[in-house]
């Protein structure tokens, strides 16, 4: 494997969705996931709506993100939205008659916004105020439970508001709940579950049931099972016909997966996650980046600015900037490996030059008009460099540092299986040395998975060590690990699980060209993820177990970034027919292994499932993460898009994770106790 070089610079109605179902002729075409933006925006505005009068909205802090993603202050406002207020525990104090508390139905939260109504009664002169509560994405009666117990349930009017998928892109759809696989895998809570659930019912109201589900694992299962129980009890709509865009969906939860989310991203995009931190879709950065002479900032600003905290502030420096397909700049690079990005800057700067000169120099009138029209284009993506150039300059210099590179040798090692015994020493080097500890905590995990668990000595010695430098404070942490099989004492019965997997799914490639990849592994530097070669034991087999048919393509594929140009052989897409020829394979990862049929009163349901489509068919794969994903594994089903004519990949995720979110979420506070009886 090969290491970076451095590189320079309420329910939803079937009304709610305008279904596209009988447009055949857009079969071609990518699914315009954008309605189901719309879809998030309009169910907002109709919840505003009918609360009349002026509001104050307070606001779950962690729910800014994933509205600024679908809605911004001045639609807010145009609802008669008149203040925002962040929700945190202690009194409010607010003069407009209208109370709306916006938050994720938690019972920390019924506790408080009980308190502040409650406050509010224990006043001289309690004000007239009518409370309204939206629960997203939905009302529990477990939320009711706890109102009624606090003796303000008749204060107050519960109603819903259904946050679905969030579009991040045109191919990336998010749920943006950030903290799901801790509720899955650790507490055994599967509300996160029923959630993608009905995401996902959604998705089939818009474009019809999904013919054929495929997953690895048993939270996948769950998940097939409540998708299939939602389509048979909906009452609201009439019933769906089969879907003529989408041909499967492969669901695979995190547990099958552990290994690839503890790994080093190494593509651009993945690096500024794992180094900046991309949240919402949005990075924080340096002002100086996106303005030649930045104004000083006198406090954070969220995606969803408005919303006025109610208790101080510290100033920062740094600007909260989307980080989306709309830069252009951003497009071209964020699905490269690092080693690679300051070859392409430089072409880009030469290019966005020589643009300039060409309308500096332009002959006749019809010349400087043309440039004239193109000075704006030309003007962001120019401003787009600047951005890219300095985080390309600070990841590199991050990137030729010992922190960084010295890790990244350890986790190649330990994924390739050489000395293991000697990657344990570095790792306790790395302790005594007081590496971060999320770096040292990622690489205990490679560890242990990839050995199958650690000798009773050896885990008891690493442990002590690392709790004697970190904290004992972590314990906790540490346990939570070993519940996951994580971080393990003696070797289990699924000791050889990675191992096992290695050959038969290329797990190692060798001799990775960063700049012409032609596999998936390129975005590890050459470990492919366990993750997306599963997928490609679905959908392109011949990745795994041969060479395909090429077929000759004529003018490219069209709507495909990097697809192939005209006369250049390119692979069919072959029809989804299940885990055909990697049972055995399958039967190695623990949980459950499911291909299931959904099936139509009156539709074709045999050719769907079976492939029998016209010869320029281009349909649709989802994909879905439950736990999530990170950019790497986007990355690599970019990359087999790109491999093959006649499919698109729609990748759907709970949210978008990296080793450090997932290790930060695992170490979360413990859940609160249910209320008693």
């Amino acid at each position: 494997m090969v290491s970076p070089s451095p590189a320079p610079p309420a329910s939803i109605s079937s009304s709610s969705v305008s279904s596209p179902l009988s447009n055949s002729a857009t079969d071609d075409v990518p699914l315009d996931t954008s309605i189901l933006g719309e879809v998030a925006k309009t169910n907002l505005i109709e919840a505003l709506n009918d609360i009349s009068g002026a509001k104050t909205l307070v606001l779950d802090p962690s729910l800014a993100g994933p509205l600024g993603l679908v809605t911004d202050v001045s639609l807010l406002k145009h609802q008669a939205v008149d203040k925002m207020f962040w929700l945190e525990a202690g009194p409010l104090t607010v003069a407009t008659k209208n109370i709306v508390w916006m938050c994720r139905p938690k019972i920390s939260w019924m506790k408080v916004i009980a308190d502040q109504i409650k406050g509010h009664a224990r006043l001289p002169s309690p004000p007239s105020h009518t409370y309204t509560l939206l629960l997203v994405p939905r009302a529990t009666e477990l939320c009711r439970r706890v109102l009624e117990e606090e003796g303000v349930l008749g204060d107050v009017l519960i109603k819903e508001y259904n946050l679905a998928f969030i579009p991040l892109e045109v191919d990336v759809l998010s749920l943006e709940m950030e903290h799901a696989a801790r509720e899955i895998f650790l507490e055994g809570d599967e509300t996160s579950i029923f959630y993608s659930a009905q995401a996902l019912h959604l998705v089939q109201k818009a474009f019809g049931v999904i013919p054929r589900i495929v997953g690895k694992g048993d939270a996948a299962k769950s998940l097939s099972n409540q998708l299939q129980t939602l389509r048979q009890t909906d009452s609201s709509s009439s019933p769906l016909p089969l879907s003529t865009q989408i041909d499967a969906m492969i669901v695979l939860d995190r547990s099958v997966d552990w290994v690839t989310p503890m790994c080093t991203q190494l593509t651009y995009e993945g690096l500024i996650d794992e180094i900046m931190g991309i949240k919402n879709s949005h990075v924080e950065v340096s002002p100086t980046l996106l303005n030649a002479n930045p104004a000083p900032t006198p406090a954070a600003t969220p995606p969803l600015s408005g919303a006025t905290p109610s208790t101080t502030t510290p100033a920062v420096k740094k600007k909260k900037h989307p980080l989306n397909s709309s830069d252009k700049v951003f497009g071209e690079l964020r699905d490269l490996n690092f080693a690679v990005v300051g070859g392409r800057l430089n072409k880009i700067a030469k290019r966005i030059e020589g643009a300039y000169n060409q309308g500096r120099h332009g002959k006749d009138i019809a010349q400087i008009k043309d440039f004239v029209g193109k000075l704006g284009s030309l003007q962001s993506e120019h401003q787009a460099l600047k951005l890219h150039t300095g985080l390309s300059e600070e990841i590199m210099a991050f990137t030729r540092t010992d922190e960084f590179n010295k890790p990244l040798e350890i986790q190649q090692n330990l994924v390739s299986g050489y000395e293991i015994s000697s990657q344990l020493a570095a790792i306790e080097d790395l302790i005594s040395q007081g590496a971060p500890m999320n770096t040292v905590l990622r690489l205990l995990i490679l560890l242990s998975v990839v050995a199958g668990g650690l000798k009773q000595k050896t885990y008891d010695s690493v442990r002590r060590e690392f709790l004697q430098t970190y904290g004992y404070h972590h314990l906790p942490l540490l346990l939570s690990l070993s519940r996951l099989s994580l971080f393990n004492k003696p070797p289990t019965p699924s000791a050889t699980i990675f191992p096992s997997l290695r050959k038969p799914l290329r797990l190692i490639v060798d001799d990775v060209d960063e700049s012409a990849p032609n596999d998936i592994s390129y975005v590890y530097s050459g470990y492919a993820p366990v993750s997306v070669r599963l997928v490609q034991c679905v959908a392109q087999k011949a990745s795994l177990v041969g060479t395909p048919t090429p077929v000759v393509v004529a003018g490219g594929e069209g709507g495909g970034g990097g697809g192939a140009a005209g006369g250049v052989l390119m692979p069919r897409a072959h029809p989804i027919v299940g885990w055909k020829g990697f049972e055995d394979v399958l039967a190695t990862i623990p949980g459950a292994t499911f291909d299931d049929i959904q099936t139509v009163e009156g539709s074709d349901a045999a050719s769907r499932v079976n492939g029998r489509l016209p010869k320029d068919h281009v349909s649709t794969t989802i994909v879905f993460f439950l736990g999530g994903c990170t950019f790497t594994e986007i990355a690599a089903l970019r990359k087999m898009k790109e491999g093959s004519k006649g499919r698109r990949f729609l990748i759907c995720t709970t949210s978008i994770i990296s080793g450090n979110s997932l290790l930060d979420s695992l170490a979360g506070t413990p859940p609160v106790p249910l209320v008693s009886a």
